[in-house]
């Protein structure tokens, strides 16, 4: 019996592009948070602290 499909069998590779194109523009900008602080809270999540998310600059 074949398993139905599902949202994520179908890709649209001309909108993945524009979507990896527009990530590497507002990393290229300054934009996103940096590697350090993204594992620091969420180490502090790991140790059970209650943690808002770092603010995107």
């Amino acid at each position: 019996m074949a398993q139905p499909k599902t949202i994520f069998d179908e890709t649209d590779e001309a909108l993945e592009a524009a979507a990896i194109t527009q990530a590497r523009t507002e990393i290229a900008a300054g934009k996103g948070i940096p590697h350090e602080v993204v594992g620091e809270w969420l180490r502090r999540l790991a140790r059970g602290e209650s943690s808002t998310p770092p603010p995107l600059d």
